[in-house]
């Protein structure tokens, strides 16, 4: 669907900013993808964005709604598997399991495989189902040497799923394995490692010396310029053809 340029120039801006802070601000780009959604309720991008905003702040029946209307939008199979992780978030992992089931699944391509795998193992925990969240994890994706993006947390979920499962000695090479993936530093594998070890980290400041040490409020700089305010929406600007409540009334239920 095309926008008046003025009015593109304004959704695009919230969106960035979505994208900007959905990571060290969840509340913030939930508040922009909001305005987004009141300019352009009909554009697939606007509420797949609105979604991840909802999800990032725990809001799962929002979150869904948002990625069912984009999903009708594209047609795309590509969020799938955070639509069933947000079952989970609702409290309903058979409905994720049932969606790990779907053919939809064998639509995805292998990062978003992998990423349904490890919703359908974190369901079956939820159910208390260890042994099988362990086989789930189970794969040719899991026992490879290559590194992937999806590596690192595929790794982790297997080592903190052996090690609910007490087998620690399995855990702790599993968190090896995953620490040796993540070199970004996209899992807290090697505290969990230094964890199963008994290492402790100690802060080599003492408090004398923190409560000595002065205290002075940080200086302003450019980049506070850097975080725009919400672009409000007007009457004049906002989709005439707002489908918010219709997409939510025509889906129902997933079927477990």
């Amino acid at each position: 669907m095309s926008l008046p340029k003025t009015l593109a120039e304004d959704v695009a801006r919230n969106l960035v900013m979505v994208a900007r802070l959905l990571d060290e601000d969840p509340e913030q780009a939930y508040a922009y993808s909001r305005i987004a959604l009141r300019l352009a309720s009909r554009v697939a991008a606007v509420r797949e964005a609105a979604g991840f905003a909802a999800y990032a702040t725990q809001k799962y029946a929002e979150a869904l709604a948002e990625f069912r209307a984009s999903r009708r939008m594209t047609g795309s199979v590509e969020l799938w598997p955070v639509m069933a992780d947000c079952e989970r978030g609702l409290g309903r992992p058979e409905r994720a399991m049932a969606m790990a089931g779907e053919p939809e699944v064998q639509k995805l391509d292998k990062a978003g495989q992998v990423e349904m795998r490890l919703v359908a193992a974190g369901a079956r925990r939820d159910m208390g189902q260890i042994d099988a969240a362990i086989v789930t994890l189970q794969s040719s994706e899991l026992a490879s040497s290559a590194v992937h993006p999806w590596t690192p947390r595929l790794r982790y979920a297997y080592a903190d799923a052996l090690l609910a499962a007490g087998r620690e000695d399995e855990a702790r090479e599993w968190f090896g394995k995953a620490l040796e993936a993540d070199k970004d530093g996209s899992t807290d594998a090697s505290d969990r490692l230094a964890e199963l070890d008994g290492v402790e980290f100690v802060d080599v400041l003492g408090d004398d010396d923190e409560d000595s040490a002065p205290v002075s409020a940080p200086a302003a700089t450019d980049a506070d310029d850097d975080v725009e305010a919400p672009v409000v929406a007007t009457a004049d600007d906002r989709d005439d053809d707002d489908l918010d409540d219709e997409d939510d009334d025509e889906d129902g239920p997933v079927k477990a």
